[in-house]
């Protein structure tokens, strides 16, 4: 599947419709998603790899793994809402996932790869902790998310601790927009990266 078809399907997924400041549930762009996929798929193949999405919300990268021909693949989310949206776009767009509503810290299934698009801190502080804590417990292969670029220090920091290895860091453009009833600009650049982990199955 080419990029901008990726991103065409997964631009009629929908985004949170009464997003949780508290969850903070931002949604992960078309374009932002692809990228990740993108990068995840040139660097490991997705194509028959299992995939692990960790708050997936309604379900993005979860979805766009298995176009990309991943399987099997998992998401996993808190909002019972959200995986109900996930489930069902899911198998609107043909794409096998199979989509549970849980929190990522009770997560057991391990997979070559976890995606993720992580609670950055902002509203709650290391809201984010849990999941990276979780994707270099459960990714036998690699892990790939965003995160704000003031978490470079805390991701090296936990990645070396787990014996896991950067592959790569990148800046992602990033706009936010009026999700949340605190926000009150309609697209607000912030500096968000792409991260590339390979943990090569360590715990």
């Amino acid at each position: 599947m080419r990029r901008s078809e990726l991103v065409r399907a997964l631009a009629r997924v929908p985004e949170f419709p009464h997003p949780s400041a508290a969850l903070e549930q931002l949604a992960t762009s078309p374009e932002a998603a692809a990228e990740l996929l993108g990068t995840a798929d040139r660097t490991d193949g997705l194509a028959g790899r299992s995939v692990l999405d960790l708050g997936t919300g309604t379900g993005r990268l979860a979805i766009g793994a298995a176009l990309l021909g991943a399987g099997p693949v998992r998401a996993v989310e808190v909002d019972p809402e959200a995986a109900a949206l996930a489930r069902a776009w899911a198998e609107r767009l043909g794409a096998s996932v199979e989509v549970v509503t849980a929190d990522v810290q009770d997560e057991s299934r391990r997979a070559d790869v976890v995606v993720m698009n992580p609670p950055f801190g902002a509203q709650r502080r290391h809201a984010d902790r849990p999941f990276w804590d979780a994707a270099f417990r459960l990714a036998q292969r690699s892990v790939y998310a965003f995160a704000l670029e003031e978490s470079r220090t805390f991701i090296a920091r936990r990645a070396v601790a787990r014996g896991a290895h950067i592959t790569e860091t990148r800046p992602v453009p990033w706009r936010l927009g009026r999700t949340l009833p605190h926000h009150t600009r309609d697209r607000v650049p912030i500096a968000v990266d792409l991260w590339a982990i390979s943990t090569d199955d360590v715990r």
